[in-house]
């Protein structure tokens, strides 16, 4: 556990908000600078199969992670309770959910990982940045699921919402709190250090897709063919493919 002391207030309250702005300016500073590397850099023309595989079950149990930090972290117990919702329900469906979406995130990852390094030109295209975030992305969700794990089934349980969500709200609050950080088990506290670690890498690396949509697509113009052949053919052209 962390002491609370001058090594708790570097983690808790000064680490947060170093990785709280790198993540808003370095995205900032990507977009102005870098439009053209805001990009996946897919890979599929290289290989189809194993990301077939792969990137359906790490997207889907990715989604699930997100909605559940979400959930976890800004939705205080009181919101839930006063929704009808038990505390033990709440805590049975969050751990059980929890458990399978960590398990297919990191499967999903590990079957992307795997063709990541095993096929040829995929492993050409990927960069140590790509390494780095991989490297990082792993560590962050088996820390995740092995909290998880070692609290809520093979523990006694523990509530992180009367701790861990009150310091991460209380980061936004401009009020950070790093005695409630102090008491939580040691694997939660290095799953959410490491966490900061991927928020500051994040504007770096290929993750910014995540937030991105392709919302210019609805409003797009047409785009317009020009044929270059002399004779039209002996057909005369369906309408909207008029020659310009």
């Amino acid at each position: 556990m962390t002491p609370p002391g001058a090594l708790g207030t570097v983690l808790w309250v000064i680490l947060p908000y170093v990785a709280l702005v790198t993540f808003v300016l370095g995205h900032v500073w990507r977009y102005r600078y870098d439009k053209f590397g805001w990009t996946t850099r897919s890979s599929q023309l290289y290989e189809s199969r194993l990301l077939r595989i792969g990137s359906p079950v790490f997207h889907f149990g990715i989604l699930v992670v997100l909605v559940g930090h979400v959930m976890g972290l800004l939705v205080p117990a009181s919101w839930t309770a006063a929704a009808g919702i038990t505390e033990h329900a709440y805590h049975v469906t969050a751990v059980a959910l929890g458990t399978v979406a960590g398990v297919c995130t990191l499967g999903g990852l590990a079957v992307l990982i795997y063709r990541r390094r095993t096929v040829g030109p995929v492993f050409s295209a990927t960069t140590a940045n790509d390494k780095l975030m991989y490297a990082v992305l792993t560590l962050v969700i088996v820390l995740g699921l092995a909290a998880t794990v070692a609290a809520n089934i093979a523990g006694g349980g523990y509530d992180y919402r009367a701790t861990i969500s009150p310091w991460f709200r209380s980061v936004f609050y401009l009020r950070p709190d790093p005695a409630l950080m102090a008491g939580a088990p040691v694997l939660f506290q290095l799953h959410a250090l490491s966490a900061l670690v991927l928020f500051a890498l994040w504007p770096f690396t290929r993750l910014v897709h995540m937030l991105t949509a392709p919302v210019g697509y609805l409003t797009r113009p047409y785009i317009v063919y020009r044929s270059r052949d002399v004779q039209l053919g002996a057909h005369a052209p369906r309408r909207g493919w008029e020659r310009t």
